[in-house]
């Protein structure tokens, strides 16, 4: 047979199809065996990852039934449920306590002693308070209740043009609106004029902020800064911080003036918005000590934030322009315990005669709930003022299904229809007003950094409640059968809603 025999030929083909087959397949299973080693790697780290979150969950739980249902997960769905940990479950601020302490927080009750800015009665007669706060009551202040968008703004505006030496410009939602730009038009003329304006704004709650509106500020001389700017969500090490947000609204002017409350700068916040309507919010402006206090939160947030230490001015003496006593208590993530639903439960249960409440949210905590519901079985007048419009739908409907469990106790839950409630005010007695960026919900007392301020003065409580009482004739009073009437179909999706309480 010759060379071009044909059969010839064609076995010499097979054969080497025959071998080009067993190459491929032999590629082919190195290709499945590298694989194979990667998804091995990658299952066997998911785990490892999944055993250090349980250990952690199991070392610092705050409620047993989440602690289960987190561990579960973990065990059955690591894959699902790790990334969700990572932003939702792990919490640590240990960074942000380091901070507090090289800033001296521990010694400023010492510090406010040796000024002779503590007002001790106040401070023996509300210990619980001042020891959450980590600062006694301090007197010399005085201070004006700032009733919704129009006075707020007008206010804050006047002060930043007056400002000589420092703008301290914080808020949760910055809008790049009307209401965002004319504020940034304030901040960046003082700017020009060679006053600090130091402006922080957080990453989640000002998401839409547009980079020219930031640029703008930067041009013009304004030292601008994220939250999480040197904390990003995905870093590779620490938690992710997404879940953990700064829901502090404050205002401080040359360390003589402060501005705490419920507005964000956003068009809405002034009435400017077709669905909400009228925005009913509160705001305070105080001025002396507690102003100083105000600023003090804010170098932390600044110095955790952006790397950068504030240097503060030498006082030997801090003005006293007033005659009332002010608490300023900063609460958030990185506090030891859950000092803020301290606060709160601690005001319930001293309540004697009246506590009123007024918040955009109720979504509480057990303790919480037993506090309210304690207080208005042994005869307190329990009110709490809630919006009947609806700005998140998955907390309005947890928000029914809690305003059912406590009208059935006996607190008395009302309505507010005359536009959207926002407001952030507590008023216990004849004793003791709270006003700040706390809401009643698992959030503002566990998860968000917040900033509240305590009044014990008869002048600001009799204006508080002037101002509520006009509130609560705004607003109609949930009758006890309410939830009940609701279709079948609401009533799920409320209570479904009401499951996802610890990160509403």
């Amino acid at each position: 047979m010759g060379q071009d025999d044909p059969t010839l030929a064609k076995d010499s083909a097979d054969a080497q199809a025959v071998i080009q087959d067993a190459v491929t397949d032999v590629g082919i299973l190195d290709m499945m065996a590298n694989n194979l080693g990667l998804v091995a790697a990658f299952v066997a780290l998911m785990y490892l990852t999944a055993i250090i979150c349980a250990i952690r969950e199991v070392m610092n739980s705050t409620t047993s039934q989440g602690s289960v249902a987190w561990l579960l997960s973990l065990f059955f769905l690591p894959y699902l449920t790790v990334p969700l940990y990572f932003v939702f479950g792990w919490r640590s601020f240990s960074d942000y306590a380091k901070i507090q302490a090289s800033l001296g927080r521990a010694e400023r009750a010492r510090r406010a002693d040796e000024l002779g800015l503590t007002d001790h009665e106040e401070t023996r007669d509300w210990p619980v308070l001042t020891r959450v706060a980590g600062v006694p009551f301090l007197a010399g202040n005085t201070s004006e209740l700032l009733i919704d968008g129009d006075a707020t703004f007008s206010a804050i505006k006047d002060a930043i043009a007056a400002a000589q030496s420092s703008i301290f410009f914080q808020f949760f939602a910055i809008h790049d609106d009307k209401l965002g730009r004319e504020m940034a038009d304030a901040l960046i003329s003082r700017a020009k004029d060679g006053v600090r304006v130091q402006f922080l704004y957080d990453d989640v709650g000002s998401h839409s902020l547009s980079r020219s509106f930031l640029k703008r500020l930067k041009d013009a001389g304004v030292e601008v800064c994220g939250f999480n700017e040197n904390h990003k969500f995905l870093r590779l090490l620490g938690p992710m911080r997404l879940n953990y947000r700064n829901h502090r609204k404050l205002v401080v002017i040359d360390f003589r003036t402060a501005f705490v409350g419920g507005h964000n700068v956003a068009d809405q916040y002034v009435g400017r918005d077709r669905w909400f309507g009228h925005w009913r919010d509160t705001h305070v402006k105080v001025e002396g000590p507690a102003a100083v206090a105000c600023a003090l939160s804010f170098v932390e947030d600044w110095l955790w934030a952006s790397g950068e230490r504030i240097d503060l001015p030498q006082v030997r003496d801090i003005p006293m322009p007033g005659d009332e006593s002010v608490l300023v208590m900063p609460t958030g993530p990185a506090d030891k315990l859950e000092e803020c639903a301290i606060a709160f439960v601690e005001a319930a249960a001293r309540a004697k005669e009246r506590l009123w409440i007024t918040t955009p949210y109720l979504v509480p905590s057990l303790d919480v709930q037993t506090a309210l519901a304690a207080a208005a079985m042994r005869g307190v007048d329990v009110r709490i003022l809630l919006p009947e419009k609806r700005d998140h739908w998955t907390v309005w409907l947890a928000t029914h299904a809690y305003e059912d469990t406590l009208v059935q106790r006996g607190v008395k839950v009302y309505r507010y229809t005359d536009g959207f409630l926002h407001q952030k005010v507590t008023l216990l007695d004849n004793d003791l007003v709270s006003i700040g960026t706390v809401n009643f919900d698992n959030r503002s007392f566990q998860i968000n950094f917040e900033l509240t301020l305590w009044f014990t003065h008869e002048r600001m409580i009799h204006n508080v409640e002037s101002m509520l009482e006009t509130d609560f004739e705004n607003a109609r009073l949930t009758w006890p059968d309410a939830f009940r009437s609701r279709s079948y179909v609401f009533r799920v999706f409320a209570q479904g809603a009401r499951l996802l309480s610890p990160i509403l």
